[in-house]
């Protein structure tokens, strides 16, 4: 399947997977749309894959978190930009790691609200237009987590089993309109992840990936292009792709 033209809406575009998504969509010459909280990080991508490929960009400050922020950016989109072909439901995070009886209320909302409930929002403001026109592919980035719970992952795991049912629910509700909807679920990925998670503690993120190769943020973003260029009639519902060393959500090999 061709992408040139195609516009492509990315949330949490501004870093990570996001971001190494961007840059393999603007060379498969698709249209993008980006979305994350840090405009400047948004507006220096946009410029860079002008530069680079001569990508057409529309940037939007977004927390997706914003239930009505959501609604109100994708229904202001220009005449030009509101044909949404792919979407790429990315913005998330997790925070802490702690046992559930220590764990802060504060981190557990913002990981319901920004993993489950963002992707909803967003989701529930671009389907209707897929179904209308009959055509789309949803990418919704999960987790191992959502897979295997593991100790003191408790309601970061809770979110990414969310949305692999949320995944599940999409391709089953939206059967027949041709819209296509894949669920992602990366081991472990070298990118902002852990210092989000560890409250900017980077000692402590750098020692996550220590001793073994992860997966780049690159390597997830040639899986979801990978998905969005298959034929039409072919859908990837449920995809895990982990690091060579890691067995599991627990069991990795550090040299």
């Amino acid at each position: 399947m061709n992408l040139h033209q195609q516009t492509v809406l990315i949330t949490g575009a501004s870093a990570g997977i996001g971001f190494a998504s961007a840059e393999v969509f603007a060379e498969a010459g698709a249209r993008l749309i980006l979305a994350a909280r840090r405009k400047d990080r948004l507006d220096n991508l946009a410029s860079s894959l002008k530069s680079r490929f001569g990508t057409e960009s529309y940037t939007i400050a977004l927390d997706v978190r914003d239930r009505q922020a959501v609604k109100t950016s994708v229904e202001a989109l220009p005449a030009a930009w509101q044909e949404i072909d792919i979407l790429i439901n990315n913005a998330g995070l997790s925070r802490g790691l702690e046992p559930i009886q220590e764990g802060s209320i504060d981190d557990w909302e913002e990981m319901i609200d920004a993993n489950v409930k963002g992707l909803l929002y967003v989701s529930r403001a671009v389907l209707p237009g897929m179904v209308a026109r009959k055509r789309g592919t949803v990418i919704n980035l999960g987790s191992i987590a959502g897979r295997e719970v593991y100790p003191k992952g408790n309601v970061y795991c809770a979110t990414k089993s969310a949305v692999r049912a949320l995944s599940q629910a999409m391709y089953r509700d939206t059967n027949g309109s041709n819209v296509r909807v894949c669920n992602i679920d990366p081991g472990m990925v070298e990118t902002e992840f852990s210092e989000v998670r560890f409250h900017g503690d980077t000692d402590r993120a750098k020692a996550v990936y220590q001793g073994l190769i992860p997966l780049s943020a690159r390597d997830i973003a040639d899986v979801i292009l990978f998905c969005c260029t298959r034929p039409p009639h072919v859908t990837l519902h449920d995809i895990q792709i982990m690091p060579t060393a890691q067995a599991a959500a627990t069991i990795v090999t550090r040299q």
